[in-house]
């Protein structure tokens, strides 16, 4: 029977001559947690349950998610390699896992019209999930996939939506030098009706409500987490170091992303706020490019170092925290 680690106090507590304690600093958190099982009886196998919790007991050990392949449904919005797909998930519950995580791609689901969504290859792919017992975390996708590290496919933004980024390039998060990146929408625009008439977060909203409404019948069941992307990659942070074309290499400081019209001019109206209107003119400009070390450039000597920054890849609203703005 597994036991909480004993207090190192004697000799007599570790043999089991006297009754057991458990160390301070794990007591609170088995209280907590359950209380201990009694005694393995004969008749109980030597990987018996040594916790209850509610008066219940459970086997031990941590439910495993099993990441599908990206490209898990096609651009034909069904199952990719669905006799392989099957085999895959039958074997996985064979092997005793709890479910699968996949991502439902915005850019696949709502690619051809703003609300008009074809959930086909992920209906398909969520019944045979549950047809094999598996439990699904579902990821709303709402960035490109391609151009970062693991990226196996390339799934960009709906159709509509980079035509949108083409009439105005501002929607995209922009460097100093003008480059472009369409990896996820600029959250400089969250709030303009700039998306045919919506706001990106209407957008992300009405496709959760769709998904919700779609899928009803498996959440809670079947469906057992949704998480929400945020960011290039699905990350909640600003595409600094982007790969793709050798933009960016491992270990460079990376770059600011706040040089779209719409994020300046959040920048300008927080620093005129803040009763310093000078800060709000643009964004840094010395911070060095891409690829330089912290100390190559004249902005890691400020009050913000600049590889810090892009390591935690924040860098506007860790910029905007160093000028007050925030």
């Amino acid at each position: 029977m597994l036991t909480p680690p004993l207090t190192p106090r004697s000799a007599a507590n570790r043999s089991g001559m006297m009754s057991p304690m458990l160390r301070a600093d794990l007591s609170a958190a088995c209280q907590a947690y359950g209380t201990l099982a009694p005694p393995e009886t004969a008749d109980e196998s030597s990987s018996a349950v040594a916790w209850k919790r509610g008066g219940k007991e459970e086997k031990g050990g941590v439910p495993v998610y099993v990441m599908m392949p990206l490209d898990s449904v096609t651009y034909g919005n069904t199952v990719n390699r669905k006799k392989a797909m099957n085999a895959s998930l039958q074997a996985l519950k064979s092997a005793g896992v709890e479910g699968i995580m996949i991502d439902v791609w915005w850019g696949l689901v709502e690619r051809e019209a703003p609300g008009a969504y074809n959930w086909g290859g992920y209906a398909e792919l969520l019944e045979m999930a549950k047809k094999h017992g598996l439990k699904v975390q579902a990821v709303m996708s709402f960035h490109q996939c391609g151009g970062n590290v693991g990226d196996s496919c390339t799934i960009p933004l709906p159709k509509w939506v980079t035509e949108e980024m083409d009439k105005d390039p501002d929607l995209a998060y922009t460097d100093q030098w003008g480059r472009r990146n369409y990896e996820y929408v600029s959250l400089g625009c969250d709030t303009l009706p700039a998306l045919k008439g919506r706001t990106p977060v209407q957008c992300y909203a009405d496709f959760m409500r769709a998904f919700r409404d779609n899928f009803k019948h498996l959440l809670g069941d079947t469906i057992v987490e949704i998480q929400v992307g945020m960011g290039p990659a699905g990350e909640l942070r600003y595409p600094s170091y982007p790969e793709a074309n050798g933009t960016w290499k491992f270990p460079g400081i990376g770059a600011f992303q706040c040089y779209d019209k719409y994020t300046l001019s959040s920048l300008k109206a927080a620093a005129e706020a803040a009763g310093k209107p000078e800060w709000g003119s643009t964004g840094p400009t010395d911070a060095g490019h891409y690829n330089n070390w912290p100390e190559d450039t004249p902005f890691s000597g400020k009050k913000v170092v600049v590889g810090i920054v892009s390591m935690v890849n924040l860098p506007f609203l860790v910029f905007s925290d160093a000028l007050g703005t925030r």
